[in-house]
């Protein structure tokens, strides 16, 4: 489904991809683990084509989208729904109107049209009859699912979630981990998702991978990660401070 080839990108002197190899598998949930800084979300940020490599190619559905002009690029982009870390909310607008707002700027669709398609996802992430709520009412959890429900409301055939369980308790990182498996298995997406929460990776991947000093170091199911003679890896998975990470 996503195929990045080569991935180099630097901002001033800071290397942070440094020649990413990384194929994402189509109907699937593959986890990016890997130490805070280390340029997960940059990686994210490239799939969707928010950012472009200084070299290498980012192929979604075989289109390189590291050469198509704006006008193309936001047309792929349209393939995609984003969880943004903190759901990325419009304070002034309430929970209906940020939903539809992919729909108002894309689509011709009448109001009424618009708001069934709202009602039905908030539905399927389990908040109906929250409409008319602004943000400011909503708990950290329940803007993370308002987020969800707009980046299903153009029917994407992927979706690309950072850090989702992030500032929430453990209780409610289990309901978003489970909303996000049931999402992914009940639409048939193709999920990629930032994750440092070891319980959310081994929950809710199907395949994981490591990167680590710029590169993709290891992939595979959660079991064969587990079982890795990596030493960045083990590392990383047991929570360590004995081992190659610095932390420093």
């Amino acid at each position: 489904m996503i195929e990045l080839f080569d991935l180099h990108k630097s901002f001033g002197k800071q290397k942070v991809l440094d020649g990413l190899n990384l194929t994402i598998r189509g109907g699937m949930t593959t986890m990016i683990i890997g130490r805070s800084g280390g340029g997960k979300s940059v990686l994210l940020k490239h799939m969707i084509g928010l950012l472009r490599p200084d070299s290498g190619s980012v192929v979604v559905c075989g289109k390189d989208i590291t050469r198509m002009n704006d006008r193309d690029l936001n047309e792929e982009r349209k393939k995609f729904g984003m969880l943004f870390q903190e759901a990325a909310l419009f304070d002034s607008m309430n929970v209906l109107e940020n939903v539809a707002f992919p729909l108002r700027e894309h689509t011709k669709k009448k109001d009424s049209e618009i708001r069934r398609i709202v009602r039905d996802r908030l539905y399927d992430v389990g908040l109906s009859g929250v409409e008319e709520k602004m943000p400011s009412e909503l708990s950290g959890g329940m803007k993370k699912r308002v987020g969800l429900a707009r980046a299903l409301v153009m029917q994407p055939e992927i979706v690309l979630f950072d850090e989702p369980t992030t500032g929430l308790d453990p209780v409610m990182s289990e309901a978003i981990d489970r909303l996000i498996s049931d999402t992914q298995r009940n639409f048939n997406l193709t999920c990629v998702v930032i994750s440092h929460d070891l319980k959310s990776i081994f929950t809710v991947a199907h395949r994981i991978a490591m990167l680590y000093e710029g590169k993709i170091i290891a992939e595979g199911t959660p079991d064969e990660l587990k079982q890795s003679d990596n030493d960045v890896v083990k590392q990383f998975l047991k929570g360590s401070l004995e081992g190659p990470i610095s932390v420093m």
